[in-house]
């Protein structure tokens, strides 16, 4: 598991409010330490990626938690994970202020999501000579299925699989890996890293469509003021509406999402 802190020192906030002592102290709110600790999953690629032979993140996550921090005046903590779960955990255990999270019922303890900002798709990759051609073919009795552990592909497909087996894989980007080494029938993930790993390993093929949209927010660790989540739902809704977030996407080259509108 992949757990790596950067400290970025930011430079004090230009341009505060009237009253700055208010945004002095949503950041206590906030971020009660004085730094923001954002907690960064890098095993979903949309938000957030490592590049080879570099030690820090990029992504649209790393851009919406910087100007989080810069608004806030706060230094900017990152600690990158390597699964979801492992980011909950930190929220729950109060060593992480801010996260990215997949909206899902069984995913709200502890935390506390802004409204959804962005949509993407969950689909399945077969081998190239597999005969299984469509989504619906996929739950039959003596099919396996590869997935992230406790990823929000695997907390969905539990719910709604019937007759195939789920086969889970420590991570999401080592499911096409574990895939391939176990001869498993199906991976699940999202689409862009199982595109990535269809063109990086080849003899393999997407099915058409997608089995699960998935909307992803911005967590902040539960039991803050309530004005710690409106503040911060605020930010997220400027966010979309400035063209920031389709800007960082672009950036990116995060092609096969969506921007959810505020509201």
């Amino acid at each position: 598991m992949i757990r790596r802190r950067t400290i970025l020192a930011l430079p004090a906030l230009l341009g505060l409010p009237a009253r700055a002592q208010d945004t002095v102290a949503l950041g206590r709110q906030i971020a009660p330490t004085g730094t923001l600790r954002a907690v960064i999953n890098l095993g979903n690629p949309l938000l957030a990626h490592r590049r080879p032979r570099e030690t820090e993140a990029h992504g649209v996550g790393l851009d919406l938690v910087r100007e989080l921090a810069r608004r806030l005046g706060l230094p900017l903590e990152v600690i990158t994970v390597a699964s979801p779960g492992r980011s909950l955990e930190l929220l729950r255990g109060e060593e992480g202020d801010i996260g990215f999270f997949a909206v899902d019922s069984t995913r709200g303890q502890g935390v506390d999501l802004t409204p959804p900002f962005i949509e993407v798709e969950g689909t399945f990759l077969v081998r190239e000579h597999s005969p299984i051609t469509t989504n619906e073919e996929v739950d039959q009795r003596g099919i396996r299925i590869a997935v992230g552990f406790n990823s929000v592909y695997d907390i969905y497909l539990r719910r709604e699989i019937r007759d195939a087996t789920l086969v889970r894989v420590a991570t999401s980007p080592r499911v096409v890996e574990e895939f391939l080494r176990q001869n498993i029938d199906v991976a699940a993930g999202v689409r862009q890293q199982l595109e990535a790993d269809a063109a990086r390993f080849g003899g393999l093929r997407m099915l058409p469509g997608r089995f699960h949209a998935v909307q992803y927010a911005m967590g902040l660790a539960g039991g803050r003021d309530p004005a710690a989540l409106a503040w911060v739902i605020a930010f997220m809704a400027e966010m979309t509406r400035s063209g920031f977030l389709a800007d960082s996407m672009a950036r990116h080259g995060i092609r096969l999402a969506s921007v959810v509108a505020p509201g």
